[in-house]
């Protein structure tokens, strides 16, 4: 059946604008009112989402047209509203950036536009952006926009002189302004956000932020205010049954701060497969648990190579593993971690585990960035790629992954084997093939 909850979209022009922090904010502050609120991450990310869950109390999704597809999102969206008070989604780059775009997701789902501008070095020009933001694609289901990083009141003054008036009245879509403030911002690395639990001020933070919108026009909405932007979303199809080509496996996870790009989703379609799914860190020195198969999800070994470099028991553990034939799926910085060696940002090598001939090195520019495929006999894997490291190995690859971009140059990522051991810089969204997800932890979906 249909159900109606109001629903945002925080989109921005570019990248950097401050969209994370306002709509955790956001999402702080009525949480804090003792509303239930629900937060998505537009394309695929694993920082942002870890400062929502933050902000909400509730685990955080991703939803992209093509890699987790329309019915997935419609399903997540349709399933959020039946328990929420709001649903807010955070953009990804700007607007219109990427095929398909925020916009997209947005138009689809009529969910509501709020941009967030970083007004910090402009005046009149903000009007300017704020309107073409609004009017490039029509049809776009607008909710206003709110200027960041804002200087002074005067400063905020002008920038709402700055919207074209709607009618000769008020500017068009002024939600306020936010002023800078250190004691909110998020502080950032070379894959993106810091990850918020390793900051233990992480939540004055955004209680920080959400104080600072309390004054402004979008921070005083109540839920009667919200429902101007209230979507109404029709009930999903039912899902496809997956089959448990997992059921009496067990899927050992590795998790801690060198291994945490995890998707929840990954972790669902894993037991929705059958396993049993278990976790252990090599950061604490863990062995592997009793298991069948081993996911080494991305994450910082660059920031950690020393302390995996004295996780001996970890590494034995795995390495008795695969030499007994049983399956390892490793993606980017799982993979980074089976190399002999890695060279860490300040040029410094750190033996690692060995499992895998070669040295990884980490360089100051991105290396690759963008959605990718794998083809598998059992079927079509969607993610993406993003790693500042490249690998140096004698290794052959047994396969490439694909750019979803058309025309996009290049092999797209290796997949290295040995034995029963895959490993890429490819991230995969699981959820896209349950049935190649549970190739890659069988022993017969190795490709001796």
């Amino acid at each position: 059946m249909k159900t109606t909850c109001p629903a945002i979209l925080v989109a921005a022009p570019a990248s950097g604008q401050g969209k994370t922090t306002v709509t955790a904010a956001l999402a702080r502050l009525h949480a804090r009112a003792g509303r239930r609120v629900r937060a998505f991450k537009c394309g695929p990310d694993f920082l942002d989402p870890m400062w929502l869950e933050l902000a909400t109390g509730h685990p955080v999704h991703n939803m992209d047209l093509w890699m987790t597809g329309e019915a997935d999102a419609r399903a997540r969206l349709h399933a959020a509203a039946q328990e929420a008070d709001l649903i807010i989604v955070e953009g990804v780059m700007g607007l219109f950036d990427g095929e398909p775009s925020a916009a997209d997701l947005a138009r689809r789902f009529g969910l509501h536009v709020l941009a967030v501008i970083d007004a910090s070095a402009m005046a009149g020009t903000f009007g300017a952006l704020a309107f073409g933001l609004q009017h490039y694609r029509p049809g776009l289901p607008w909710a206003g926009v709110l200027a960041n990083r804002v200087a002074s009141e005067r400063h905020a003054q002008m920038l709402r002189d700055a919207l074209p008036a709607d009618g000769g009245a008020a500017p068009s879509g002024w939600l306020g302004a936010v002023m800078r403030n250190p004691a909110f911002t998020l502080p950032e690395r070379h894959l993106g956000l810091t990850v918020a639990t390793e900051l233990p001020d992480a939540l004055a933070r955004l209680d920080a932020a959400a104080d600072a919108l309390v004054d402004t026009p979008l921070g005083q909405m109540d839920a009667a205010a919200l429902t101007r932007w209230s979507v109404v979303f029709e009930a999903p199809a039912e899902p496809a049954a997956v089959a448990p080509l997992l059921a009496g496996k067990t899927v050992a996870v590795a998790r801690d701060a060198a291994f945490c790009f995890i998707y929840a989703a990954n972790l669902d379609t894993l037991r929705a497969l059958g396993a049993r799914v278990v976790f252990f860190s090599p950061l604490a020195h863990e062995p592997l648990p009793a298991c069948d198969a081993v996911w080494l999800p991305g994450g910082y070994p660059e920031l950690h190579a020393e302390a995996l470099s004295a996780s001996q028991v970890s590494r034995d553990s795995l390495a008795a593993h695969v030499a007994a034939g049983r399956p390892v799926w490793a993606e980017c910085g799982g993979m980074m971690a089976l190399f002999d060696d890695l060279v860490d940002p300040q040029g410094q090598s750190h033996a690692l585990w060995g499992l895998l001939p070669g040295v990884v090195r980490m360089q100051p520019r991105l290396a690759a960035l963008g959605p990718q495929k794998l083809a598998l006999a059992q079927g079509e894997l969607r993610g993406h790629t993003f790693h500042y490291s490249r690998c140096e190995t004698a290794l052959e690859p047994v396969l490439h992954t694909a750019s979803a971009r058309a025309g996009a140059a290049g092999a797209g990522e290796a997949v290295y084997q040995r034995g029963a051991l895959r490993a890429s810089y490819f991230h995969a969204w699981m959820a896209s093939s349950p049935a190649a997800t549970a190739a890659l932890f069988l022993p017969e979906g190795a490709t001796a």
